[in-house]
């Protein structure tokens, strides 16, 4: 339990009746009862006042390749000062970090404390950093503090960036989309059944955050875990790379990510072939797609120019080179612009 010095009220609740709560951040609009605690395992109720309990408190902090976000299209090259917390408002049962996002403060030893300030300044700091990205755990139930943050980053023009499910309600949704200046939004499959059986949550809110981040003109990349028998039918994969396309632009950045058995699946670790297969389906429909997670596999990691089939920008590991570019971020064979951000 934090200190009384370190509890943040919560935004976006209301108050019931006999103590209880009712959490309004995202889509469950859990109804909490004195002492209890959210889904998310971080937002409680102390007499009828909910608290964000993991304000300031962080489980990693490390300076990051952008790419390793993964962010392919935004300042390639450039490093971020990544933070996170515990907590996650989903309970995907194929997590690959549930070991903070599946956790509560309480149970999370490790964690350090660091004010929005403290935090914003060792960004300032920080050599060769563009900003702050707001990663590892799920980042949207950090709400109050990154807030906090991106605020003050923006005054130092500093960038802020979200790696997030996107599980999110409207109004909390506008406050953060209108601070950040790029997300990778994990669009974990296409189908509600496959959201509410694997993950607990729903596709429809998730595609309303997809949209929203699009209109308001920010920068978005999508990731999509392919997970054997769960999530890789290629027709509902079609489905899904068709409507991003349609709904989000046919330049809309897409990373295949490969699956390894963790938490609570144990099914064998994602074929690489079936990564290539939905890599070429997906291509039919979106300029730049990427595969990840694959070691040295070293197919669908390079930025081809989709006007002239020229590599522009070459990737190993985390080492970039985007000597295909010229300083406005198109490429130096056809001109055709590749990046808005570089």
């Amino acid at each position: 339990m934090l200190t009384n010095h370190l509890k943040k009220e919560a935004k976006y609740y209301k108050k019931e009746k006999e103590l209880t709560v009712q959490c309004q951040l995202c889509p469950h609009y859990c109804r909490i009862r004195n002492g209890k605690e959210g889904i998310c395992r971080v937002r409680r109720n102390s007499e009828g006042t909910l608290y964000a309990e993991n304000y300031g408190l962080l489980s990693a902090k490390h300076l990051d390749p952008i790419e390793k976000k993964p962010l392919y299209h935004f300042y390639p090259g450039q490093k971020i000062l990544s933070a996170g917390t515990v907590g996650c408002n989903l309970q995907c049962q194929f997590c690959q970090n549930c070991e903070i996002s599946q956790t509560s403060v309480e149970e999370a030893e490790f964690l350090k404390f660091q004010s929005p300030k403290d935090l914003v300044n060792e960004a300032k700091l920080t050599r060769d950093n563009i900003g702050i990205a707001y990663t590892y755990n799920e980042p949207t139930i950090w709400f109050e503090y990154i807030l906090d943050a991106a605020k003050i980053a923006k005054t130092f023009g500093l960038k802020n960036v979200m790696i997030s499910n996107g599980f999110i309600n409207p109004a909390p949704r506008k406050d953060v989309i209108s601070l950040m200046d790029a997300f990778n939004i994990d669009l974990k499959g296409f189908t509600e059944e496959f959201y509410k059986s694997q993950t607990f949550s729903s596709l429809k809110n998730v595609k309303e955050t997809i949209l929203n981040i699009c209109k308001e003109g920010k920068h978005l990349e999508i990731t999509n875990l392919v997970i054997p028998t769960l999530n890789d039918d290629p027709d509902i994969f079609r489905n899904m790379v068709e409507w991003i396309a349609g709904e989000t632009g046919t330049n809309t950045v897409l990373h295949l990510s490969r699956y390894f058995p963790h938490f609570n699946k144990s099914l064998p670790p994602t074929e690489v072939d079936k990564l290539v297969r939905l890599f070429d389906i997906a291509r039919e429909f979106l300029n730049y797609v990427y595969i990840g997670n694959v070691g040295a596999y070293s197919a669908g990691r390079n930025t081809i120019c989709p006007s002239c089939d020229r590599v522009v920008i070459e990737r190993s590991g985390y080492s970039t080179d985007i000597a295909g570019l010229n300083r406005s971020g198109e490429c130096i064979h056809c001109k055709n612009k590749i990046l808005k951000y570089i």
